[in-house]
């Protein structure tokens, strides 16, 4: 598969740091052994009927999509709030911005989104004037080393308490400290004053409840509440996937996302968030929108064999569990969404064209699978893209050398006295020096370590067993 000579030189770069080797495997192994405590047999009982139960709630509610998410519409307009449909992520960038600006607002605070971490919202925001700040302290550590997201639930996974203290120390002016607990109340004293002067808060949105209008938030740090309450507008950003059709259907969800992201039975804070501040009320936002974005997943939506990449609630699993994810990083991949979840939508949203790598950066070992929430089959889903990608490949006439080799192979395979002797070809060739060090066989021994060949080949000793030479 071709890849590119930069993102291999990045990902080389990964594999070597022993720094960022250690910061991933360790983070991610603390939360995959908490995600396997919090949903063992004795803790959770019933897990295997849960996640069969919020899978077919999500495959229900994208097949009805149009319906619920005008039900939807209705119940926040029947609270007084306002929805708006973005097909593209440009249109949310240019609907806050033209809101901010009518409003007179110069000061927007962020809660943690990876939807708008995919649209480049900051970046959109910060060309139109207007200072967009993150306030979940893993993203506002990385707003202040402009990176983005090493991970979905932790995003500055990569960073260790003295990176985190460079960039305070840097960024805010502030003396060095090392300490995580103080570097907290440094960001906290930092962000309490945009809190307070802010005049729109945004937030992203974990589910969407149809029959209520409500906006669900779950997060562990208290930030999304206060963006949400504390300025007079509030904005949540959404992608149509995160409708479900009931109330009643939210504990099924909640019960499986702060466990497999965090190994939490509950996240801290749980907000449900349905309009603007009522009369009788004495905090919360004077406007209430959700806008819900499309940017290309009613086009994941059309494709019923992968439409259940969609269904994914970004709890973070499936990178914990992945051996390519935890070895080459969550920045090696091109978009917002990285690991094994990132490698299947990508794809799909982009096109494959531009990374067709992507569907190959897995063992296919089938640990995401396992442990995703909601039982996407994202084994499956890789290899249908990866049929695709070759498919095209073909269509240009690439790797026809692979095509060929592999029908040479197929020929060979269905001839056994031919298969016999190429076996002892190649074994014989195999011990002369030098050989794997050319052509194909030469890309090939680089990704593997090359046996030394058998003695006898299989046939060989069964033949001498037959004929009682050996027990």
């Amino acid at each position: 598969m071709i890849i590119s000579a930069e993102r291999k030189q990045s990902i080389e770069r990964a594999v070597a740091d022993p720094k960022l080797q250690l910061a991933v495997y360790s983070a991610t192994a603390r939360l995959k052994q908490k995600r396997v405590e919090a949903v063992s047999p004795a803790e959770l009982p019933d897990y295997q009927q849960l996640r069969e139960c919020a899978h077919q709630l999500k495959k229900h509610a994208l097949e009805n999509l149009d319906y619920y998410l005008e039900q939807f519409e209705a119940n926040v307009l029947a609270h007084g709030g306002k929805v708006i449909f973005a097909q593209t992520g440009k249109q949310v960038g240019e609907f806050i911005a033209t809101l901010a600006k009518q409003r007179g607002v110069s000061l927007l605070v962020k809660s943690k989104s990876m939807t708008t971490e995919e649209i480049h919202l900051n970046e959109a925001l910060e060309r139109e004037k207007l200072e967009a700040v993150e306030t979940d302290l893993g993203e506002y550590i990385l707003q202040l080393a402009h990176e983005r997201p090493f991970h979905i639930v932790a995003p500055a996974v990569h960073k260790t308490r003295h990176d985190v203290a460079d960039i305070l120390s840097q960024k805010l002016g502030v003396q060095r400290e090392e300490v995580p607990e103080h570097q907290a109340m440094i960001a906290r004293r930092t962000l309490r004053e945009k809190f307070l002067a802010a005049g729109i808060g945004i937030s992203g949105a974990n589910f969407l409840v149809a029959d209520s209008g409500a906006v669900v938030l779950v997060e562990n740090e208290g930030n999304a509440r206060l963006c949400v309450s504390a300025p007079p507008i509030h904005v949540a950003v959404a992608g149509i996937e995160k409708i479900i059709p009931r109330a009643q259907d939210l504990p099924v969800f909640l019960k499986l996302l702060a466990r497999s992201g965090t190994g939490q039975r509950l996240t801290v804070y749980t907000s449900f968030l349905s309009g603007p501040r009522r009369a009788a009320e004495v905090d919360g936002p004077s406007e209430f929108y959700v806008v819900l974005m499309n940017n290309g997943r009613t086009k994941l939506l059309a494709d019923s064999s992968k439409r259940e990449s969609l269904f994914c609630i970004r709890c973070g699993a499936c990178l914990n569990a992945c051996p390519v994810y935890r070895k080459i990083g969550g920045h090696n991949y091109p978009w917002a969404y990285s690991g094994p979840i990132g490698a299947i939508i990508t794809p799909q949203y982009q096109g494959l064209s531009q990374d067709p790598w992507l569907p190959y950066a897995s063992s296919l070992c089938g640990a995401c699978a396992e442990v995703c929430p909601v039982k996407i089959d994202i084994p499956r889903i890789l290899l249908e893209l990866r049929h695709e990608v070759t498919r095209e490949e073909r269509r240009q006439g690439k790797n026809g050398l692979e095509r060929f080799a592999f029908r040479a192979y197929s020929w060979v395979m269905r001839k056994p006295k031919l298969y016999a002797a190429a076996g002892r070809a190649a074994a014989l060739g195999a011990r002369l020096p030098g050989m794997l060090s050319l052509g194909p066989a030469r890309l090939w021994a680089s990704q593997r370590e090359t046996p030394k060949p058998a003695a006898a080949s299989f046939r060989q000793l069964w033949r001498q067993r037959q004929a009682g030479r050996l027990p």
